[in-house]
């Protein structure tokens, strides 16, 4: 089953549920807005029996999209929150970002210390932050934009939009981190003839993925690997960067 608007379902068994989710929607509740909507009600409303619920594990944004686990039952929510504690589960994200490095890998970990600030962002902080750790690598150019593959070692809040933004790579559309302009194909093609007025905009939300998920099946001690396809409007972003710069490193990757 699934919920086109929301989320599509990975994966799932008597243990958890892999769901891949549409940006906009938080993944659980949250003490600034305790009344939006949310993933996991929507999920558990869909997929559960009368009186069940999903147990989250770990977050992603709200303006995130991607894949989120939940567990189905205490003893799998134990398990997973301790693999996710232990630094057992590589999370593998893309993100399109502004700029291009002078490096093809790289590791960053600058402390970081959550609501740092009056617009409740996390702040990079040597003497009170939390130890945090990101792996990045350079996927390729598109103009002036490109993409990176981003590998949290540590969970902290906002985490990948920091380290790269202190790495003069800020995410496209990000309000907090960089700028909230929405990116516009009049924007980045120079033959371009449509009505201003009436043009869509291409992406108009934070330009961050949560691709990949590796981890041991809390049951089984398994190890499982999912992956989460682009929605709509990133996808139609990385092929109009492609068609007008002729070059779609995300593809390349995967296929070389």
């Amino acid at each position: 089953m699934k919920s086109p608007s929301l989320f599509t379902v990975v994966y799932q068994d008597d243990a958890l549920v892999v769901l891949n989710k549409a940006p906009g929607l938080l993944v659980a509740a949250d003490r600034w807005d305790p009344d939006a909507p949310r993933l996991d009600n929507a999920a558990a409303e869909a997929l559960c029996g009368q009186g069940e619920r999903l147990f989250a594990v770990h977050r992603i944004d709200k303006d995130t999209s991607g894949l989120v686990i939940y567990a189905r039952t205490e003893e799998a929510h134990r398990a997973l929150s301790l693999a996710f504690q232990e630094r057992q589960v590589q999370k593998t994200y893309h993100a399109l970002v502004n700029g291009r490095p002078d490096w093809e890998e790289t590791e960053t970990d600058i402390p970081l210390r959550a609501d740092g600030d009056l617009k409740h962002r996390t702040v990079a902080d040597k003497r009170d932050g939390k130890p945090s750790v990101t792996r990045f690598r350079w996927i390729g150019p598109c103009g002036s934009y490109g993409w990176v593959e981003a590998r949290p070692l540590t969970g902290r809040t906002h985490q990948i939009r920091v380290h790269l933004l202190k790495l003069g790579l800020p995410i496209v559309c990000d309000p907090l981190y960089g700028q909230a302009d929405a990116l516009y194909l009049s924007k980045i093609k120079r033959s371009w003839r449509g009505d201003a007025y009436e043009e869509r905009p291409l992406l108009d939300r934070l330009g961050l993925h949560a691709w990949k998920l590796e981890l041991a099946h809390p049951v089984t001690g398994e190890m499982m690997e999912w992956t989460a396809p682009y929605p709509r409007d990133l996808d139609t972003t990385r092929k109009q960067l492609a068609k007008i710069f002729k070059t779609d490193p995300l593809n390349e990757a995967e296929t070389g």
